[in-house]
């Protein structure tokens, strides 16, 4: 396993590593000589590098998908993460373990295989299983299924990606028919199969992830319905009726014609299966984006054109609140001003009415204790703090108070004295 991974680059340290170059540009510096700009990758991420000097040395030397050995300084540059090479040199595929350059799938993609393979062996539609075992047992088909991303850069992007969402898709169709239980969960689960098949051929990914010229010319909504169509050969008691819904699937699930879909959803399941795809391909975005330059010590995400939105990060933000022990002690509230009256001059309160004892209880503390304060007769007043105890006695000097309360708790007191 190469070392150290893109991911493990630190801040303000000379690293010295070999990456995969994802893209390379010769641009001018102000004084008319060259730099490079590179995206390097490896499996667990992406770094942005710059090379500024003896750059006409080396720029000729290697390419884009080229395997490259850079020494240099790590930094976070405007808080974004950036390799400043000082050194690099081409790297020959022998010398790499091409494992560790191309992302893929946390799961195994054999585990994952046999579990898509169950799901369709249970479908109860005799002809949706069939014609779905029929491409998964094609031989030119089943291998490139397995390894395919579900796509170059937004969702998935990463190889075995197509079956590890293919497989997303299943579990939260067979879930929310559960919810709604007059929507046929069937239809969903060919959908999920079937909607993005033609991806195996629009993309490449034996080495980076690129378009391929059918991708280019046609895109994976065409390609796939020529390819059901090229299936159901096999098929003539095929349901005429079934493979227009199928087709519909797969022509509708972007959702809209400005999002590549040649017709919109037109039919529950439809509806129901663009809403799944798009939500899936969307937390996957998340996912993805949150994981991206773990080196930066930005609460938020770089900026992500698919998702239209920087991204926070949740824990990070959750870790910068104070600790629990640092805490503040907890607020004692005052208890009810009546409550307190009785603690302080028992038999007060029952000489008010209704409505002063309604007042009471939304009077403030200061009102009690300058009304407490006028009314005392032996020059100190037992005036109430905001936890309800006793305060300690004041002299007979608290300014009387204006509201209507007051008035009225002075009142009180006073017949009570008499």
């Amino acid at each position: 396993m190469k070392s150290p991974l893109a991911s493990e680059l630190k801040a303000n340290e000379i690293a010295t590593a070999v990456f995969l170059v994802h893209s390379k540009e010769i641009r001018q510096k102000r004084t008319g000589e060259p730099y490079l700009c590179l995206q390097l990758g490896d499996r667990s991420g992406d770094v942005e590098a710059r090379m500024w000097d003896n750059v006409p040395d080396v720029m000729d030397t290697f390419d884009r998908d080229d395997f490259v050995k850079v020494k240099g300084l790590f930094q976070l540059y405007n808080n974004r993460p950036q390799l400043t090479i000082h050194k690099m040199r081409r790297v020959l595929d022998h010398e790499v373990d091409l494992a560790d350059f191309f992302p893929a799938s946390e799961r195994n993609p054999d585990e994952m295989w046999a579990e898509l393979r169950r799901i369709v062996a249970e479908l109860g539609n005799e002809h949706i299983r069939r014609l779905l075992d029929a491409f998964l047992d094609d031989p030119e088909i089943a291998p490139k299924y397995r390894i395919a991303p579900a796509a170059k850069t937004i969702h998935h992007a990463f190889r075995s990606g197509l079956l590890e969402h293919v497989l997303s898709l299943c579990a939260l169709a067979r879930r929310v028919a559960d919810h709604y239980p007059w929507i046929d969960r069937e239809l969903l689960v060919a959908g999920a199969v079937l909607h993005d098949i033609g991806k195996i051929h629009e993309l490449s990914y034996e080495r980076g992830f690129a378009y391929t010229a059918e991708g280019q010319l046609l895109g994976h909504i065409a390609i796939g319905l020529r390819m059901m169509s090229e299936k159901l050969r096999a098929f003539p008691d095929f349901p005429p009726q079934l493979r227009n819904l199928l087709e519909h699937i797969i022509l509708s699930h972007h959702g809209q014609l400005e999002f590549g879909s040649p017709k919109t959803p037109a039919f529950p399941e439809a509806l129901l299966f663009h809403f799944l795809d798009d939500m899936d391909s969307k937390m996957e975005c998340m996912r993805a984006l949150l994981g991206k330059e773990p080196q930066s010590e930005s609460l938020f995400t770089p900026w992500s054109s698919a998702l239209e939105r920087v991204t926070l990060r949740k824990d990070r933000y959750l870790s910068t609140l104070p600790a629990r022990e640092n805490a503040p002690e907890a607020i004692s509230w005052p208890a009810p001003a009546s409550e307190t009256l009785r603690e302080t001059g028992p038999g007060i309160v029952d000489h008010l009415n209704a409505a002063s004892a309604a007042h009471l209880n939304a009077a403030s503390v200061a009102d009690v204790n300058a009304a407490l304060a006028a009314a005392s007769t032996d020059g100190s007043s037992p005036s109430i703090s905001g936890r309800g105890a006793p305060a300690q006695p004041k002299p007979k000097t608290a300014p009387a108070s204006n509201s209507i309360f007051g008035e009225k708790l002075q009142q009180a007191l006073n017949d009570e004295r008499k």
